[in-house]
């Protein structure tokens, strides 16, 4: 068994919410099953809620902690798992493909700050191939957004481009009174698994990045004024993509069929 950490005032700045519901704890473990000889990283471990169940289950347990305060609770709660290692720093500027090396890809597990979670996904889509899967606490607005289809209002960059990389499961609701100090908004469980190969294949990734990020900006616009200089209408239509349609309706495929189409024109 562990010691526990001494008690730490969750810090806004950070955005922390300390886990500290035992039933929620163990349904977000059984959902990320984490098994000996895996690589599992932890973003935030805070107080160590996940992290206990978490080593136990693997033996084997790294953790990201940009908090220089909550490091010292924990190098003393885990003191007795060998297999334990702290990384101090900022996930957003963190390199997971360096931190896999040569070895099996990353299991990245975490309660995230609401302000960092969009930035972070997208940091870590970027080092996708370094990821085995992603496992995440976020506000439950975020997970709709991740999870959702074309043509609702959820749907956007966000969507498209975790859509994109990975298979996005949302697991379950984490309501409020899961937390100290209670947040103001429901959170959500959300899986994201990198594809082994990718359903639509951009020929360009960035063009597509680029594209999907333009298109999203003025979503009540047409697609004909929207990509007004990027493409023609008639170039749509030919793709079999209506002009007046908005971005919002757009499936992955066929805005990865207008980056190709525009990759093509510029080779």
């Amino acid at each position: 068994m562990s010691s526990r950490s001494p008690v730490h005032r969750a810090r806004k700045r950070f955005g922390q919410n300390f886990l500290r519901d035992p039933g929620i704890i163990s349904r977000i473990v059984r959902s990320i099953a984490p098994r000996p000889g895996e690589r599992l990283i932890e973003i935030g471990p805070g107080q160590g809620a996940l992290t206990e169940p978490l080593i136990e289950a693997a033996g084997a347990l790294e953790v990201i902690e940009l908090d220089r305060d909550l490091i010292p609770g924990l190098r003393v709660q885990f003191f007795n798992y060998p297999n334990f290692a702290i990384h101090e720093g900022d996930a957003l500027k963190f390199d997971f493909a360096a931190l896999k090396g040569d070895g099996p890809a990353l299991r990245v597990v975490g309660n995230l700050p609401y302000n960092i979670s969009t930035p972070l996904i997208f940091h870590l889509l970027a080092t996708r191939d370094a990821v085995a899967d992603m496992h995440f606490m976020l506000q439950k607005e975020v997970v709709e957004r991740l999870a959702a289809s074309p043509g609702g209002t959820d749907w956007g960059r966000l969507s498209v481009m975790a859509q994109y990389h990975c298979r996005v499961d949302s697991l379950f609701i984490v309501p409020p009174e899961a937390f100290t100090p209670r947040p103001k908004v429901d959170s959500a469980i959300v899986r994201l698994v990198p594809h082994a190969e990718l359903p639509h294949s951009a020929d360009d990734e960035g063009l597509f990045a680029d594209l999907v990020r333009e298109a999203f900006s003025q979503r009540r616009k047409t697609l004909r004024n929207n990509l007004k200089g990027r493409i023609a209408g008639e170039a749509l239509q030919a793709l079999g993509i209506d002009p007046a349609r908005r971005p919002q309706t757009l499936s992955v495929a066929e805005l990865v069929a207008i980056a190709n189409h525009l990759a093509r024109e510029n080779a």
